[in-house]
């Protein structure tokens, strides 16, 4: 039990206690958060870097009116803390539990489900618009970002609207120095300048107080004396961009001083305008092996310590389809020196650090500005090169006009790796990829590809970078598997059958291949003889296989990790009503018209029947909704 956590019920408990007691909150919030990463798998060290900031702000402002949005929201952790969640905090990231993100539908104190970067400037600042048109002024308006995420070119065109309205916001820039990976780019050494800068805010202020109390002598010394006086000022204002852009600029401070926190956030809160608060932090403060290696310990595996205090971590020996692209990256890499691999602040997690590595030249590291990765790809591609984006699926829906625009529309060999496709489990809607295929097959030009197990995914890969148009394969986050079965190779717009069957056919796209030979497996068992086809594209589909079991079968179940609405199973429904097919008995397996919530994988595939289980029991449904299952009977 801790002794002051167990107590706060809302951050008005906080009120009354010291700053030395602060202090053991802190210490006890590390705690908790350490307690569960040695249970399952959470985003670690981007909350022990927050705790003090987190408290300072709750002790400062009142969040049950003011406003508060977390950018990324990753670092969410602290403040479900210190709003009445400690008791419910063990459940975080398992089904039915707490979200790992901002969920309003858990307190009021969560204003938006926010999972992907850049986006609070410009979300508070519409709250803050909204608030002032309803004369609700008063209310102050706090928006956390980190500077990973400040290169994101909303974030800009928020502080530039911010600045034209004159909005009564703050910002605060959370600086820990790092994204998930570390941070690249212009920005990145702009922030390191200012963290060096020896002049903090106060110190600043008396000088320019002294400078602006000398006398001017007259022309020409009174010319002289304010050139130099303009100029000392300009050199004492290390934030002279946030200025520019109409931002009154304070800091850097110490993010992990209460104290100082209280006192600043203090001062802002009575300032005029927009306000951008510059906070220095530690990614892991508080527990040495993650502020050591944050990257590790951004979402770690579950870990203890041994009795001399190592970390120890629990890892499988599996090797994920993300191990499987990387490879194939690789080597085509280096059988091709036109192929390069552009990522957007996702290096670790598509684990491309080998790529990096071994091709340092031929490696791109956007930031996260997935528009300008896109946009960048298609540049490349226009002068011969090869570009593979690799990315999660649910971060390229922010440069959809950019893969219309730059790369469809000109037709460009841009190669599309969507890692991340499907459901990924703990971390909930906010992350799922559910909607790449429909999102990718509208455009014209483009062919859209999934593997039915990892070998395949190799394939796709090779064979993409023949192509001369733009192209898109997905794959998940799990566990790779393989199908033992005679290959055959991979051609366009071809599928794969792998069984025929008399009674009815499943036609899997994507890597749900393997439930769904389990599932025809048993139902061949039962006397139920049902054929299987690997689709393996989405665009161009194999009209002349799949519209030959349409024609043939009694029933056809198609399966997909991925949106219904607009998904495969409707591009197989727009080729049966194109072919004139109308009496067909077809039933889609996928993830319907709603935002799934957080959970493991085993257990949302069986929610929504796209497991070995569930896809038999559908198929036994349409046997007997056709009569199939009586007359074998």
């Amino acid at each position: 039990m801790h002794e002051y956590l167990s107590k706060i019920a809302s951050p008005k408990d906080l009120q009354d206690l010291s700053n030395k007691q602060l202090k053991q909150v802190a210490v006890e919030v590390r705690d908790v958060l350490c307690n569960l990463v040695a249970t399952r798998a959470a985003h670690f060290a981007s909350n022990l870097g927050v705790v003090e900031l987190t408290i300072a702000l709750h002790t400062t402002f009142d969040f049950s009116r003011d406003r508060l949005i977390w950018d990324t929201g990753h670092q969410i952790y602290p403040h479900k803390l210190l709003t009445g969640r400690y008791d419910e905090f063990s459940t975080i990231r398992t089904r039915h539990g707490l979200m790992g993100y901002p969920n309003p539908a858990e307190s009021d104190y969560d204003l938006f489900v926010t999972g992907h970067a850049g986006s609070s400037v410009s979300t508070m600042l519409g709250l803050r618009s909204g608030d002032d048109i309803q004369q609700e002024g008063d209310r102050r308006a706090v928006a956390v970002i980190g500077d990973g995420a400040f290169p994101s070119g909303i974030v800009y065109e928020a502080l530039n609207n911010a600045a034209g309205m004159n909005a009564n916001m703050l910002v605060i820039l959370n600086d820990n120095k790092m994204s998930i990976c570390p941070r690249v780019g212009g920005l990145a050494d702009y922030f390191d300048r200012l963290r060096m800068n020896p002049f903090y805010t106060g110190l600043k202020s008396e000088v320019v107080k002294v400078l602006n109390n000398i006398p001017l002598l007259g022309d020409p010394t009174e010319r002289f004396l304010a050139q130099v006086k303009e100029s000392v000022k300009a050199g004492l204002h290390g934030g002279m961009l946030f200025e520019e852009l109409g931002f009154s600029y304070i800091g850097p401070i110490d993010g992990h001083n209460i104290p100082l926190l209280r006192k600043y956030l203090a001062m802002v809160k009575k300032q005029k305008g927009p306000v951008l608060l510059h906070v220095v932090t530690e990614k892991g403060h508080g527990y040495q092996p993650a502020a050591e290696d944050p990257v590790f310990f951004h979402t770690p595996p579950v870990f203890t310590e041994d009795d001399e205090g190592a970390v120890v971590t629990q890892t499988s020996n599996s090797k994920a389809y993300t191990h499987y692209a990387r490879d194939a990256i690789l080597e085509e890499m280096r059988s091709n020196e036109k192929v390069t691999v552009i990522t957007a602040a996702m290096c670790q997690g598509t684990k491309l650090e080998p790529v990096r590595e071994e091709f340092p030249d031929r490696f791109f590291d956007t930031g996260i500005c997935e528009s300008h990765a896109v946009a960048f790809a298609g540049g490349q591609a226009k002068t011969g090169l090869r570009p593979i984006i690799n990315i999660y699926s649910t971060f390229l829906q922010r440069s959809f006009d950019q893969v219309f625009q730059e790369v469809s529309l000109q037709n460009l060999p841009v190669l599309f790796m969507m890692d991340r496709a499907g459901l990924t489990a703990p971390d909930g809607p906010t992350h799922h990829g559910n909607y790449d295929i429909g999102y990718m097959r509208m455009f014209p030009n483009m062919t859209v590809m999934a593997p039915g197990d990892a070998d395949e995914l190799t394939a796709m890969t090779k064979f993409a970078l023949t192509l001369d148009n733009p192209s898109a394969i997905r794959y998940p986050k799990t566990n790779a598997e393989n199908i033992e079965r005679k290959r055959t190779p991979i051609e366009h717009g071809k599928s794969e059958v792998i069984s025929t069957g008399n009674d009815g056919t499943v036609i899997s796209y994507g890597t749900q291949l393997a439930e769904a030979v389990k599932a025809v497996e048993s139902l061949k068992e039962e006397g139920l003889d049902v054929g299987l086809i690997n689709a393996r594209f989405a665009k161009p589909i194999d009209t002349e296989t799949i519209l030959g079991a349409l024609e043939s079968s009694n029933f056809v179940v198609t399966v997909e990790e991925g949106a219904l609405m607009t998904g495969f199973g409707s591009a197989v429904l727009e080729a049966a009503a194109d072919a004139g097919l109308t009496n067909i008995a077809i039933r889609r397996l996928g993830i319907p018209d709603t935002y799934i919530e957080h959970g493991e994988r085993a257990q949302l595939h069986a929610d929504l029947q796209i497991d070995a289980s569930g896809i038999a029991t559908v198929c036994r449904e349409m046997a007997k909704k056709t009569g199939v299952l009586e007359a074998a009977n």
